[in-house]
């Protein structure tokens, strides 16, 4: 319940359990941002190619998969859990709002900076997009019964690969109907200028409203030993899932596991599965093991967690501006090392990325050590800034 103390909002309840879940994957994410952008290798070959990566290379890239699906779904279950203080007209309402609102970030905040230029020579659409527009879905999805939308949650998550092989005519409406819902994509739209879609919206939507069923486990009349069991039994279910289909190679994903050059080799084809679009063997292995870890947090009281949840709590703030930290940094490291001014830096597109050109930076262990800095960086400014949102009331700072 919100209270007042010496005229400041005192910071209402929260589910540390997922506070802390989020803050685990936010700090993950960095690694794998860092990597983007300082790794030598980044620009020239995908991290998860088993022709030429390496191992740890390969995990790198690997663990930071559960990233993404731990957003979404942590963003359907706070949906849920909102729905017990708004009613359904105000909930809908900030839905839509705070969706059209991440969709701006993505397209000029967040796509800025990737690039540092204004040029539009490509524009993303990421995670902050897709979960903008599942938002602006679900404020009209929870009008519907909660079977219904539990119903709809899994007919997406387990049917969904079955539009892999659905394509439309290029230059067609159809065509950018399947780029942006389900299939995913590069496009070009004028000379010059291209969209990007490694994130379309039904997949992801299925997620979202996987976690907004899950949120019901999180209501104040559901036992926490109850719900930490129904955590632990449906990830483990996930995983067994996961490794049954995945062993099978008959549905789930569109990229088959197979033998490989050696034990270690085949046990990462195994694990690689599709992300762009996202596959149901990729869902099912990584939110599995999250829901794991989320029925350990019901309880956990350690201190070595406070960081964690810090960052959980301002994930909006910590996404956008650990962009502009890794990506900034960089191109000093960069200026340093080649002599190069920032006049002499091309920002364009086919230069290579955000004016680093292919080929330049460092060793995987210095992309750890990076990645370390940059999250002690980040904590005291998020830090500030949770304390800010925990003990003022503007209306905005629901959005942020």
């Amino acid at each position: 319940m919100t209270t007042f103390a010496n005229g400041f909002l005192v910071e209402k309840p929260r589910i540390s359990s997922i506070d802390i879940l989020r803050g685990v994957v936010m700090v993950i994410m960095a690694l794998d941002h860092t990597r983007d952008f300082f790794h030598a290798d980044a620009f020239l070959f995908d991290p998860t190619d088993l022709t030429k990566t390496s191992v740890p290379l390969f995990l790198t890239r690997w663990i930071t998969h559960f990233c993404a699906p731990t957003f979404v779904f942590l963003a359907g279950t706070a949906i849920c859990i909102s729905s017990e203080r708004k009613s359904k007209r105000e909930l809908s309402v900030f839905l839509l709002t705070r969706g059209l609102w991440l969709i701006f970030l993505e397209v000029v905040v967040v796509r800025f900076s990737f690039f540092f230029n204004f040029s539009y020579d490509v524009t993303v659409f990421q995670v902050i997009w897709v979960i903008g527009a599942s938002m602006i879905v679900m404020a009209v999805l929870i009008h519907f019964s909660n079977a219904i939308i539990i119903l709809l949650g899994f007919i997406i998550t387990v049917g969904h690969n079955l539009l892999d092989g659905l394509s439309f005519p290029s230059g067609t409406a159809g065509e950018w109907f399947g780029i942006f819902f389900y299939q995913s994509g590069f496009k070009n739209v004028s000379p010059g200028h291209a969209f990007w879609v490694p994130y379309p919206v039904l997949p992801w939507l299925g997620v979202m409203l996987l976690g907004y069923s899950a949120g019901h486990w999180y209501k104040k009349s559901v036992d926490p030993k109850k719900r930490q069991d129904l955590l632990l039994k449906t990830g483990l279910g996930a995983v067994i899932l996961f490794v049954v289909l995945r062993f099978s190679n008959v549905y789930g994903d569109p990229a088959p596991w197979s033998v490989q050059s050696n034990g270690l080799f085949t046990v990462l084809s195994f694990l690689n599965c599709t992300k762009y679009p996202i596959s149901l063997l990729y869902i099912l292995m990584t939110l599995g093991p999250c829901l794991i870890f989320l029925s350990l947090l019901e309880k956990v009281s350690n201190q070595f967690f406070n960081p964690f949840i810090v960052f959980g709590r301002v994930p909006l703030f910590y996404y956008v501006i650990h962009f502009y930290i890794i990506h900034a940094g960089s191109l000093i490291g960069y200026m340093i090392a080649s002599g190069k001014s920032f006049a002499d830096l091309d920002f364009s597109f086919n230069a290579g990325f955000g004016g680093l050109p292919p080929g330049v930076g460092y060793s995987l262990f210095w992309v750890y050590v990076i990645w370390i800095t940059i999250i002690l960086i980040l904590y005291p400014l998020c830090r500030w800034y949770n304390t800010y949102k925990s003990t003022h009331r503007q209306w905005w700072l629901s959005y942020v």
